[in-house]
């Protein structure tokens, strides 16, 4: 795809890199980190680490802003000196987790929940209610890997396999992401 300057336009939710290979955040890989509001204490610590984890490899964490997950993972990724991004159901930014670097207010409610999927390059599901599984669901519908840690299990009589990439740990998923994208720090 062209932009009127003549160079090429990266598709939505994925990247390029720019000629001489340099790195910015548009060319390193956003992934989202989803998970329910109300979280257990395990999904609050492994969201946490996960988001600390993805700091230190040089990803750029999107979520839902909020609470629980969103809030773990993003504090996470700013003691790692991550940049977040939390894409919030509401209009006002003020009700935003204070741990992100950015906090986008859509008001599209639960239909931001199409934003945190198609923003990301990977999905990283904690445990999850219903609005996670939304999101596992438009990820996948879109294309988007999704890995799971201790998240919900999807099956159909005409599907061989669960398309969810099953880890037990934030390091697993860490290293599932480096299959994913081999250029990646940390």
């Amino acid at each position: 795809m062209s932009d009127p300057s003549g160079g090429s336009t990266p598709p939505a939710g994925g990247s390029t890199s720019p000629p001489g290979g340099s790195t910015s955040s548009h060319d390193t890989p956003y992934v989202a980190v989803i998970g329910a509001s109300n979280a257990t204490e395990w999904e609050l610590d492994t969201a946490e680490a996960l988001g600390h984890l993805l700091a230190e490899a040089g990803c750029v964490l999107v979520c839902g802003g909020l609470g629980g997950v969103m809030n773990a993972a993003a504090r996470g990724a700013e003691a790692g000196g991550g940049i977040s991004i939390g894409i919030l159901p509401h209009d006002d930014r003020q009700l935003a987790s204070r741990h992100l670097t950015v906090a986008i207010a859509t008001g599209f409610g639960e239909a931001r929940n199409a934003i945190v999927a198609r923003s990301a390059d990977a999905v990283v599901a904690v445990g999850g209610e219903f609005g996670t599984l939304s999101e596992i669901a438009l990820a996948l519908k879109m294309g988007t890997p999704v890995i799971g840690v201790g998240t919900w299990e999807l099956g159909r009589d005409d599907m061989d396999r669960d398309p969810i990439v099953r880890v037990d740990t934030p390091e697993q998923a860490l290293a599932h992401l480096h299959r994913l994208f081999p250029t990646l720090g940390g």
